[in-house]
């Protein structure tokens, strides 16, 4: 069952973001269907959080999605280099999101391994942010789609994640956000391989 967008509109994204543990992101490109379970996610509060893009207000043509009713994607450019997944939520006008950093793949998984050059199944396929995106196929075309589209989306399949299986710490690649870096706003499921390993 799709995730209905009165699960991503609501105001603790902390919540949302350990929520969304278990869950299931879908993809569909043409004609080809790719499932990973999230199993890593890192939460970003807006206006008061140093290290989101929506930092003091901050409203540019980047950050513009974030401020949209929850249930849309936010997908931008990494270093030029790698695609990241965010999900929008909270209310309109309030820049929450949630970055997805690692899934385990559980469909489609010869089309993954084909977009990682990989032959093999390795954690390293999706254990990462810019590596499920593009396992996963996940790009900038998606960016401001709505969570109930036909090419990306996020489905309940029953699987719970019990609160003492739940790892929080702080985020990776944050330093820039001086106190707001520590904050242990990163949220995984403990013993999973495909949770990303931060440097």
């Amino acid at each position: 069952m799709r995730l209905p967008e009165e699960f991503y509109r609501r105001d603790d994204v902390l919540q949302v973001s350990r929520d969304l543990l278990g869950k299931y992101l879908f993809t569909k490109i043409n004609g080809k269907t790719t499932v990973g379970m999230i199993v890593e996610t890192e939460a970003y509060r807006g206006p008061e959080d140093k290290a989101s893009h929506a930092w003091n207000g901050r409203f540019t043509n980047r950050t513009r999605v974030m401020y949209e009713p929850g249930g849309i994607a936010y997908i931008y450019l990494c270093y030029g280099i790698h695609y990241l997944f965010n999900v929008v939520t909270a209310t309109e006008g309030i820049p929450h999101a949630v970055l997805v950093r690692a899934v385990e793949p559980v469909e489609g998984i010869a089309e993954q391994l084909e977009r990682r050059k990989m032959t093999q199944l390795h954690p390293r396929i999706t254990a990462g942010p810019g590596a499920l995106c593009m396992a996963l196929g996940i790009t900038r075309d998606m960016n401001g789609k709505s969570l109930q589209s036909e090419s990306i989306w996020i489905e309940e399949r029953g699987t719970v994640i019990e609160s003492k299986d739940i790892i929080a710490g702080p985020r990776v690649g944050v330093a820039y956000a001086g106190e707001h870096a520590l904050l242990p706003w990163r949220f995984s499921v403990r013993n999973n391989k495909f949770v990303s390993k931060a440097k």
